[in-house]
């Protein structure tokens, strides 16, 4: 995919174990200049893990940035793994959060978190034949809880506002467009 706005320099204006934000001077096609600021983090997986009776495992946290507990689908990263593969980074996940191990990992695609200001993409995964695995949360993940939800109540936790993840919305709304779900 060719470029359309060249980069003239960059300078990390933030950097931590999580992410790095920089700012980029451009110029753009027509020769003005102008400046991003770009949100570094690494690659995540996002895994939707369906029981065989139909109901999705969900996950629900405290989120510190927007102050308040939602529901959504498990998903995350490892930071001190950023070559990891999608299925291993996502099997992992999966446990971690909810205690199950996937008979089965299909693999969906490939997306972007918020390709306006982050360059983070994450790989989406449907996780099916659920068995019980081991429970075995991060620090910061001490306070979260999970639960499978037959797909109307998770539907309506989509409409009343009890699932705000706009990650999770998406990964929902593919799946049933490709009519997985």
């Amino acid at each position: 995919m060719p470029r359309t706005i060249e980069q003239i320099s960059t300078r990390i204006a933030y950097q931590s174990r999580w992410m790095t934000v920089r700012e980029d001077a451009v110029r753009f096609p027509d020769g003005s200049p102008g400046t991003f600021s770009v949100v570094d983090k690494g690659e995540f997986a996002v895994i939707v893990p369906i029981h065989s009776d139909g109901r999705i495992q969900l996950v629900s946290q405290y989120r510190y940035p927007v102050q308040g507990r939602y529901w959504e689908v498990p998903q995350g990263g490892w930071e001190d793994r950023p070559d990891a593969d999608p299925a291993d980074l996502a099997r992992g996940e999966l446990e971690e959060e909810t205690g199950l191990r996937a008979g089965r990992m299909e693999r969906i695609g490939r997306y972007h978190q918020a390709p306006g200001y982050c360059s983070q993409g994450y790989t989406l995964f449907v996780a099916r034949d659920l068995t019980p695995g081991t429970l075995n949360r991060e620090h910061a993940e001490q306070d979260m809880e999970t639960a499978a939800f037959p797909l109307p109540d998770l539907l309506a936790m989509i409409e009343d506002g009890r699932m705000r993840d706009t990650t999770s919305l998406a990964a929902i709304g593919l799946l049933r467009l490709k009519n997985l779900l």
